[in-house]
């Protein structure tokens, strides 16, 4: 490893006293105050939203809204091929199909005109609905999506979970047109996270009350002022466990009270980025709306990015992808028999897409360490 390395990791969680002072009231068995149901509560204002349903994580609450509108086996829903794995999986677990959408190689979001075309050409009343990805912290054509999913009388799901406090024309994304969108305040896929939390949030009644019916086992029952089952109860349908802990909501409290905070440390981020790396051989830096949170920040390296990611590892540089195509993936091209080919947006953005760090607590010398390591292997990449 060369030497003067500076260890930056992909992701860490930003914690200060905010969060150990919402755990601290947890831990003082206060039974006048319910963390769950005040993120719920300050979730909704957010975004603007009527109502809200805390879950353990981001993939129990796609879990949970498929549920709330009662999918069944054989229905199909479209998705991005450039989607986090969770999300044709959930679709899955119903023995449902999940039915791939390219991309546009400008944001790497889903392609709005191919995901007309799928619908118009659709010829089963099985195709229920759309999950619709925002990537890194950007949005599709909204407008376009929401006018498309209206004309063909399908389902909307937004899976913002990287996208929380992202705004479409000033209006706050989970307030919009969609039936439901989720996120996450600690949008981390490492193995080890500090706390993990989803959240439903829709406009319609009917799905609130069904999904917070289903979060905790379909039971009906009262419960006393420590939140324990009543002696008495019962169960109306096929439920999950999926609410989520009293600790997870008071972080998850603290982290939604920070989230502007932490959009505007990231834009910071990646104004750094823009400036330092415009124009550096063989790096490209895709387009970005003025609306992008930069959940992530996602480079194009023009030749070689697995062995750049390699290089920018022995200098103490974590990297990822955001994401792989679902249609690569082991289970997903043998399931469907897939091409490595059916999908040429997606297989030429991957092969060139490398996501750096991005998250508050990056230092601007870290920032810079990593834009002056990125420069200097470009310089002498062959």
């Amino acid at each position: 490893m060369k030497e003067n390395t500076k260890e930056i990791s992909f992701y860490q969680s930003s914690i200060g006293e905010e969060e150990l002072a919402q755990i601290k009231s947890v831990l003082e068995l206060n039974k006048d105050q319910n963390k769950v149901i005040e993120f719920e509560d300050n979730m909704a204002n957010f975004v603007g939203a009527k109502y809200a349903v805390a879950t353990c994580n981001a993939t129990a609450a796609i879990h949970l809204a498929l549920s709330a509108i009662k999918l069944k086996r054989g229905d199909k829903i479209l998705m991005s091929v450039n989607s986090f794995v969770n999300i044709p999986e959930v679709v899955r677990h119903f023995d449902a199909e999940p039915l791939f959408i390219d991309i546009n190689t400008e944001d790497m979001n889903i392609d709005v005109n191919k995901f007309e075309k799928a619908l118009a050409e659709n010829k089963t009343k099985k195709l229920r609905g759309a999950i619709i990805t925002f990537v890194a912290g950007q949005t599709p054509d909204l407008d376009r999506i929401y006018d498309i999913a209206e004309k063909y009388g399908i389902i909307l799901i937004e899976d913002a979970t990287c996208a929380l406090g992202v705004t479409y024309k000033d209006e706050t994304v989970g307030s919009l047109r969609a039936d439901m969108t989720i996120f996450s305040t600690n949008p981390s896929n490492g193995k080890y996270s500090v706390s993990r939390s989803g959240i439903i949030v829709t406009n319609n009644q009917e799905i609130a009350e069904r999904a917070k019916l289903l979060r905790t086992h379909a039971i009906t029952t009262t419960y006393d002022d420590f939140g324990n089952l009543d002696y008495i109860y019962d169960v109306v349908d096929i439920g999950h466990k999926y609410d989520i802990s009293e600790l997870d909501a008071a972080f998850s409290l603290a982290q939604l009270k920070k989230t502007n905070k932490f959009i505007k440390r990231r834009k910071e981020i990646a104004k750094i980025y823009k400036d330092r790396l415009a124009g550096i051989k063989h790096v490209t830096i895709p387009v970005h709306k003025d609306e992008h949170i930069f959940s992530q920040f996602i480079i194009k390296i023009s030749r070689n990015r697995d062995a750049f990611a390699r290089a920018l590892k022995e200098r103490g540089i974590s990297t990822g992808l955001n994401y792989i195509p679902l249609h690569l993936l082991s289970y997903y091209k043998s399931k469907y028999s897939i091409k490595i080919t059916e999908y040429s947006s997606a297989l030429t953005s991957y092969q060139q897409i490398l996501s750096i760090p991005m998250y508050p607590g990056l230092t601007d010398e870290e920032v810079n360490y990593i834009c002056d390591q990125i420069i200097e292997i470009a310089a002498d990449w062959v």
